[in-house]
């Protein structure tokens, strides 16, 4: 095959999920089939397969609410780079959207940003994933960080912890927010007077802390060291540049920055700073790159 051609894109459904997680994984993405399952069964998922090798390219597409939608999980086989699969499949992720009248966002890294900016992506504000190290046995810690302000999540708090989703982050996502409290092992609080909540949920490498909504970077940290303090293992923190009091506390208890991330979207204004996508300064840490 010439480098310049493609394999043609195809619809993928659940059965397709057993080829895709291994592409996930093999990038070393923190990504579970849990993941995957909520693209197939709530958005688009586009791949190209060889007739050999099976599938060897994805890009996943996932409405928000008819507000706009994300883009991610752009994945090629180490093999197959650099032939056009993942643009001609990015742009089967736009089309899905725009049909359906939705800006495209999505969190790109330093390599995927030039590559974005060229199909007509702009820049809304940066992002960096912290990582680092919980241990559960700071049961004492748990404890003085709550102090009354803090409780556990009930199924009665879902509807009130969508609308504060939806307002910082731009798009009503329910149904995420649901799947994430289905799953085992998640961990979901809120604070008590309602203004602010957050989930930790186990990923493929790391447990992923995110979303975390609050009104002012004090009550996320206290949301955060709450949640720390029942957890153990390596931890993922996706935190916008902007909040730089949680950063400082994260690298106070021994976070380190990973990677950087900038958030991205396909509008037709001169600057995408004059579209409206929430109220970012109440998004204290996105649920991952895959979701925003």
């Amino acid at each position: 095959m010439a480098p310049s051609d493609t394999l043609p894109a195809t619809i993928l459904t659940t059965e397709d999920l057993t080829a895709a997680l291994p592409l996930s994984v093999a990038a070393g993405w923190n990504q579970t089939a849990l993941d995957w399952r909520v693209f197939l069964d709530h958005g688009r998922v586009f791949g190209c397969r060889d007739e050999r090798h099976g599938l060897i390219a994805t890009a996943a597409c996932l409405p928000y609410d008819g507000s706009f939608g994300f883009v991610s999980m752009v994945l090629v086989d180490a093999a197959w780079r650099h032939r056009g699969h993942a643009t001609s499949l990015m742009q089967a992720c736009i089309g899905e959207l725009e049909r359906q009248g939705m800006p495209p966002v999505l969190d790109a890294t330093p390599e995927g940003a030039p590559v974005y900016e060229k199909l007509g992506f702009k820049p809304l504000f940066g992002l960096h994933r912290l990582e680092g190290e919980a241990r559960a046995a700071r049961v004492a810690e748990a404890v003085e960080a709550a102090s009354g302000a803090v409780r556990p999540f009930r199924d009665a708090d879902l509807e009130a912890a969508t609308a504060l989703d939806a307002a910082a982050f731009g798009a009503a996502r329910g149904f995420l927010l649901a799947d994430f409290l289905r799953r085992d092992r998640v961990k979901a609080i809120v604070l008590a007077d309602g203004s602010g909540f957050a989930l930790a949920r186990p990923g493929f490498r790391a447990t992923q802390i995110g979303p975390v909504v609050a009104r002012r970077e004090s009550d996320a940290i206290r949301l955060l060291e709450t949640l720390l303090a029942s957890l153990e293992g390596r931890v993922f923190l996706d935190v916008p540049d902007r909040q730089a009091q949680i950063g400082a506390w994260a690298a106070a208890r021994g976070f380190r920055r990973q990677r950087p991330f900038t958030r991205m979207a396909k509008v037709k204004v001169a600057t995408a700073a004059a579209a409206s996508f929430g109220e970012p300064a109440r998004l204290m840490a996105a649920a991952g790159p895959e979701f925003g």
